[in-house]
């Protein structure tokens, strides 16, 4: 059985791994942030970056309600309905009546919206390939299981 100092040994070491997660973690979210601000810039000059994330879903899920997006992204309902607003405004989303509900609206992506997200989508695969260029494609998608499964953790 370990000593006292042995435990605190083990869980320092557990710390170092978890405290280079955070290090990782918070370089790539500060890339990302970046990069998801010159992907809304390249889409559309008056988008949000925030924005970017939005039409990531409505491509991927097809329409939805606002209240189902501000679930996903875990914002408020204010906050979902300012920024699909503002996408409405610059003709990248429209919303229309939901069928199964008179009261409620889908929203999603218009042609437009589409076809200018495909476009941007298509850059930033590019830059990814770039990047990961040396990566091992098995590596590639192991990463993307791993990233899954964070994500899942987060519903």
């Amino acid at each position: 059985m370990p000593t006292h100092g042995q435990e605190r040994h083990v869980h320092g070491s557990e710390d170092q791994e978890f405290l280079a997660l955070e290090r990782e973690l918070s370089v790539f979210l500060r890339r990302a942030r970046a990069s998801s601000g010159e992907m809304a810039r390249a889409l559309h000059p008056e988008l949000e970056p925030a924005a970017y994330g939005l039409l990531v879903r409505l491509e991927a899920a097809g329409r939805q309600r606002a209240t189902d997006l501000a679930a996903y992204f875990g914002v408020g309902k204010a906050t979902m309905s300012r920024q699909l607003r503002a996408l409405e405004v610059l003709g990248l989303v429209a919303r229309e009546p939901d069928p199964a509900d008179g009261r409620a609206f889908l929203v999603g992506l218009t042609e437009e919206g589409r076809e200018r997200f495909l476009k941007v989508r298509g850059a930033r695969r590019e830059r990814y390939m770039r990047k990961l260029a040396d990566w091992d494609r098995g590596e590639v998608a192991e990463l993307a299981r791993l990233l899954n499964q964070l994500n899942q953790g987060e519903e």
